[in-house]
């Protein structure tokens, strides 16, 4: 796993540990941003070590490209939780955003995917 998507899953983690007074519960939806950065960047990866080589394109065509380079099981995973994630990074109005607890299941499952993408 290379530096930057370390960090940034270092950074989810300061946000769901820490408790910064100031932040509220807006600290739940930064840390679904960083880890959904994070899956993107080891999907990118991923994608362009595979003999696909695909290089500048959208995340959701990354995602659906993923089974041509792993298991569909793994694609399958990885295209679930960035689906989550990216509900949890929207804002609405009317809507409360992702608890800690949700965040937290989803940074396991997206340190599975990054770990089996990386393999």
């Amino acid at each position: 796993m290379n530096q930057p998507i370390q960090q940034l899953l270092v950074t989810a983690d300061r946000l769901l540990t820490d408790e910064p007074v100031a932040m509220g519960n807006s600290r739940y939806r930064g840390a679904a941003f960083a880890l959904r950065i994070a899956l993107e960047a080891a999907v990118c990866e991923a994608l362009l070590a595979s003999p696909l080589g695909i290089g500048r394109t959208s995340a959701r065509a990354k995602f659906l490209c993923l089974r041509g380079c792993t298991d569909a099981e793994t694609a399958r995973r990885a295209k679930a939780v960035w689906k989550l994630l990216c509900l949890g990074c929207h804002y609405h109005q009317y809507e409360i955003g992702p608890s800690a607890e949700q965040v937290r299941v989803w940074r396991r499952e997206v340190d599975s995917v990054i770990a089996l993408l990386s393999a």
